[in-house]
């Protein structure tokens, strides 16, 4: 190393060290000041020395067993210290950095300690982010159109000690080192549904096939410390059950559900804000999944106090179209509503070997790992429930309504929700499987109707919405349970989380649609 080479390091360390502007330059090049986003939380909520962190994360990111998928366009990852979450958080950061073409990661944190309400906040002055792993240049140009937008702000105080974001960064500069990236971070204030519509709609011009995102979010935090303690005993299985009830409704695009689901369990999910940011950006041919879930009191072994984290993975085709979509929906409405009997032989072993597959703990990514062979049912765009039943009683049920989804994906992906992530259930156990039977409903595109008199039992399933809660019953249930049609809505009703005769107010609103039912 020639002495200016020495220098320069030395400089650049010295900087590094004082929290001030940096001097970096190659041998032969004149030395340059960067005003960079400096890291604050190095040496408290991580190692500050590079070593030692470099080596923790690339750790976790080589333990993060995820299916490469180039669709793949946001990520949900926690942000809590590294010893708790950092594996969790790696699979999803492991999953984005896998597409090839990612030039681009905006991440989305929110505010924990600094107060602001409707606003985003973003650097404006800064040109880089530098963490113990160096530095990783921001997007100016995109910050500096996002900052037209009175929606976005440059507040430096949140930039200073907020986990939210500066947690994400050091993972994602070690899942894509030596690779060329540029880096936008966004912290939000405390929002409200019109400020998160239309920052989402701002953040979803930053769409361009090269561009990934990572929203920033913890689960329920759980225990006295947290001032929330719904239950005391079954803590483990409960947090999941709570957990999956919320991962289920994002996992299904559902934000007036996702956001009904948290104020009526009190869920103390931290990063609402960013997950309804994300939930409003996403096109309607979207799929999700579940990358990896724990909390650290499963870590710990003491659940006194406990966090939850998921990492969860949403993919979707870049350059969508409103018009392609609907041309889709509209050749889904146009086929005759009729599956062969051979196909949905094939819909049930599809739904049957993803669960027997996640079991072992292996679960499909795509129908065409199970082994399943594809059928002309399974391309066609429709919604869907899969029904567990064990003994005569029901033991999961998760489905979708809207036709986004080749009915093999529908399958696949709520076979393992009904199965592991029915709030109302714990976690199917391997024991469990060979007593459980397996239905599948495929349904026809929703349609609102006038009135409840409108509504035709035994031929309809249908939904109920009064202002942001809903609740939706399949066609087969009136039936099964011998209900009438005020009966059917009085439960329908209490199901929402609404009075029992909720369905009778003049704002109640009605949407109806029919079902293929066929089972094991």
């Amino acid at each position: 190393m020639n002495r200016m080479s020495k220098i320069i390091c030395v400089l650049a360390v010295l900087g590094m060290a004082a929290g001030v502007t940096g001097i970096i330059a190659q041998e032969g090049e004149s030395v340059m000041t960067k005003n960079c986003v400096e890291s604050t939380l190095a040496g408290s909520w991580y190692d500050a020395n590079p070593v030692r962190l470099k080596a923790e994360l690339e750790g976790y990111l080589e333990h993060a067993q995820i299916d490469a998928d180039e669709s793949i366009v946001a990520v949900v990852v926690p942000h809590a210290g590294y010893a708790y979450s950092g594996l969790c958080a790696a699979h999803g950061v492991k999953a984005l950095a896998a597409r090839k073409n990612l030039r681009r990661v905006v991440v989305v944190g929110f505010s924990h300690r600094i107060a602001f309400a409707n606003q985003a906040s973003i650097p404006l002055r800064e040109t880089c982010f530098r963490s113990p792993l160096g530095e990783t240049e921001l997007d100016t140009e995109a910050l500096a159109a996002l900052g037209k937008n009175a929606l976005f702000t440059d507040l430096p105080a949140t930039r200073r000690g907020e986990n939210s974001v500066e947690l994400i960064v050091p993972l994602l500069q070690a899942a894509l080192a030596g690779r060329e990236w540029r880096l936008a971070p966004i912290t939000l204030g405390q929002l409200n549904p019109e400020s998160r519509e239309g920052i989402a709609r701002a953040l979803k011009e930053l769409c361009d096939g090269a561009t990934g995102f990572v929203f920033s979010s913890d689960f329920t935090h759980y225990g006295p410390n947290f001032g929330y303690v719904p239950f005391r005993k079954d803590v483990a299985d409960r947090l999941r059950a709570l957990d999956g009830g919320a991962i289920a409704k994002i996992l299904g695009g559902d934000v007036d559900g996702f956001h009904a689901y948290c104020a009526e369990t009190g869920a103390t999910i931290c990063g609402q804000d960013s997950i309804g940011v994300l939930l409003r950006m996403l096109p309607e041919d979207f799929t999700a999944r579940e990358l990896s879930y724990d909390t650290s009191g499963n870590i710990s072994g003491d659940f006194k106090n406990s966090v939850s984290y998921a990492s969860l993975g949403f993919y979707w085709a870049d350059g969508a179209t409103e018009k392609g979509e609907k041309e889709e929906a509209e050749t889904s409405q146009g086929e005759e509503d009729v599956i062969p009997e051979a196909d949905q032989k094939a819909l049930l072993a599809l739904a049957r070997k993803s669960i027997e597959m996640a079991l072992d703990g292996k679960p499909p990514s795509k129908p065409e790992d199970t082994g399943v062979e594809l059928t002309p049912a399974m391309q066609r765009v429709m919604g869907g429930f899969v029904t567990l039943n064990k003994d005569g009683d029901l033991r999961g049920c998760i489905g979708e309504i809207f036709p986004r989804n080749p009915l093999g994906k529908v399958v696949m992906a709520n076979a393992l929700n009904a199965a592991f992530h029915d709030p109302r259930f714990p976690p199917l156990r391997a024991k469990e499987l060979a007593d459980v039977s397996i239905e599948i409903s495929a349904l026809t595109p929703p349609a609102p109707v006038a009135s409840y008199h409108d509504i035709v039992i035994g031929k309809h399933g249908m939904v109920l919405q009064v202002g942001f809660r809903s609740a939706v019953f399949l066609p087969q249930v009136a039936t099964e349970q011998g209900w009438d049609l005020a009966t059917t809505l009085s439960y329908l009703a209490r199901k929402a989380g609404l009075p029992a005769d909720a369905w009778k107010l003049p704002e109640a609103k009605f949407t109806v649609f029919e079902a293929i039912i066929f089972r094991e």
